[in-house]
């Protein structure tokens, strides 16, 4: 995620701006970048949440529709209903991924987190009183506006940990972004047990969850600083930056992080931004542009969200007797390797451990496809909880995490916004076309449903062995030397400024 440290990997011997020193982690940086992860725990539980009360939604949409119609709703109508309503989440996310810089830089860090909870508040609302307004409509409203709640945080959250993370540690802190999301689905998938808040009655509470944590956020959010960075290079107020350091680090002495922020703020004003047309019409651009675009509708037509927004379907239709404990074991294992993946993708690197976690995943598609065919042998149901783990532990070795880390690398800081914003819409888009289309394509497909994503892991499979470069450790001018072509006259450095100038702008899942 980061290269600061490029060339001093080993502590002993990075330069002495670099060492860690005690007065690196302070309790006010761990508080801080705690609540700003709030968020990241928030996308999680709403891309989780929805799993568990499938069969509950589906009742109140039959029960809704008896009330104006005087008839049951018909099958068809009731699945479009509900891939509707999980699939508009992505949607919100979508337009939310575009609007993160616009309001982090206008509000600041700070204010827009609060500001944006405000959303959170709202979505949570509108869904907690569905039931008692009789309406399926404020479900659908309450994901979009979640949505697009979770569409700003997934920027917001990592921009600041990376804005106020000491240097040699940002890198490792960046990762509480993905580590919180992976938590928040685990947390959903527990507390929609049917002896928690799963049951026909607690379903609307567990959907409206989502409001606690953003008013504990809301709470702790004005004693935690603003961006030393934000102030420094967006607004020019030297002295604030300066004091909000001082806190952070628990040191008087910052002169180093305020001289890497002043050098940072020249190499941003010297490198030209390129414009997401720009983007499109300049050569030296699109090859990298696919690549990060095919990477990252790897992530989404995986077919990792099918698993994560209907998994405990998929566990009932192989005949598994408690498929909610197997969804939480499914979760469970999402959080492990992805720890796992952490201390690995600087020591495989991205290429082979995404050529990894795409035929791993491959091979899982075809075990569910095997255990969905044969759910008449009772024993082979542990097939397809053994395939679901298997294909959600794989996902997070590549596809989770990899296109992420490459697209940050493909890109220098001038092309890196726009190229983000592009990959991320990508992202979006391919999540909310899975979101929408699984539960048709079940209807149609039955047990050969998976076949779909296993053609799609295997093209994916060979476009990256054939196409994508290892990125571990080299220079945007070296990774620009394997594309076969020169860096256009944008740049005034050989290597870009460290990535934690930019943001992500969609989701890990």
């Amino acid at each position: 995620l980061y290269r600061c440290t490029k060339g001093h990997r080993n502590p002993q011997t990075r330069p002495p701006q670099y060492q860690i020193t005690s007065n690196n982690v302070t309790g006010y940086l761990l508080f801080s970048l705690s609540t700003a992860v709030i968020g990241s725990l928030q996308f999680g539980y709403n891309t989780g949440v929805i799993n568990a009360p499938e069969q509950k939604l589906r009742a109140f949409f039959n029960s809704t529709w008896m009330e104006r119609y005087g008839r049951p709703i018909e099958p068809g109508m009731c699945t479009i209903v509900w891939s509707f309503s999980v699939a508009i989440f992505s949607v919100g996310g979508m337009v939310g991924s575009f609007s993160v810089g616009v309001l982090a830089n206008r509000f600041g860090r700070k204010l827009s987190m609060i500001l944006v909870n405000i959303l959170a508040v709202i979505g949570g609302l509108l869904m907690g009183f569905s039931t008692l307004c009789s309406s399926y409509e404020m479900v659908i409203a309450g994901r979009l506006v979640i949505g697009l709640f979770c569409g700003l945080f997934t920027g917001l959250t990592p921009m600041y940990v990376g804005e106020v993370s000491p240097t040699p540690l940002r890198g490792a802190f960046g990762t509480l972004h993905q580590l919180g999301v992976v938590v928040g689905i685990l947390v959903a998938q527990i507390f929609g047990l049917e002896s928690l808040l799963g049951s026909e009655k607690l379903w609307p509470l567990l959907l409206a969850l989502t409001v606690v944590p953003a008013v504990v956020q809301c709470i702790l959010l004005p004693f935690c600083p603003e961006s030393p960075r934000f102030l420094l290079i967006n607004q020019n107020k030297e002295e604030e930056a300066r004091k909000a350091l001082v806190r952070l680090r628990g040191s008087e002495d910052v002169s180093k992080d305020m001289q890497e922020m002043k050098e940072e703020s020249a190499k941003m004003a010297m490198e030209k931004k390129v414009t997401i047309p720009e983007l499109f019409r300049i050569a030296a651009y699109r090859q990298p542009l696919l690549i990060a675009v095919m990477l990252h509708l790897s992530q989404q037509l995986s077919g990792i969200n099918a698993v994560f927004y209907y998994s405990t379907g998929i566990f009932e239709s192989a005949g598994v007797t408690q498929p909610i404990y197997a969804t939480i074991g499914a979760g469970a294992v999402n959080t492990v390797f992805t720890v796992v993946s952490l201390f690995l993708v600087e020591r495989a690197g991205r290429r082979t451990l995404h050529l990894i976690g795409l035929a791993g995943m491959a091979v899982s598609a075809l075990l569910m496809t095997i255990a969905l065919l044969l759910k008449g042998y009772s024993s082979l149901s542990y097939l397809s909880i053994g395939a679901v783990f298997l294909f959600v532990a794989m996902f997070e070795m590549g596809p989770g995490p990899i296109p992420w880390f490459i697209v940050a690398e493909l890109f220098s800081q001038g092309p890196r916004p726009a190229a983000m914003a592009v990959a991320g819409c990508c992202n979006w888009t391919a999540n909310f076309l899975v979101g929408v289309s699984f539960p048709k394509l079940e209807e149609l497909c039955g047990p050969y449903v998976f076949i779909i994503f296993l053609v799609f892991l295997i093209f994916f499979f060979v476009f990256t062995y054939f196409k994508v470069p290892e990125t571990k450790g080299k220079t945007f001018e070296e990774i620009a030397r394997d594309f076969g072509g020169t860096l256009p006259p944008v740049a005034t450095s050989a290597e870009a400024p460290p990535t934690e100038s930019f943001h992500f702008v969609g989701p890990f899942y």
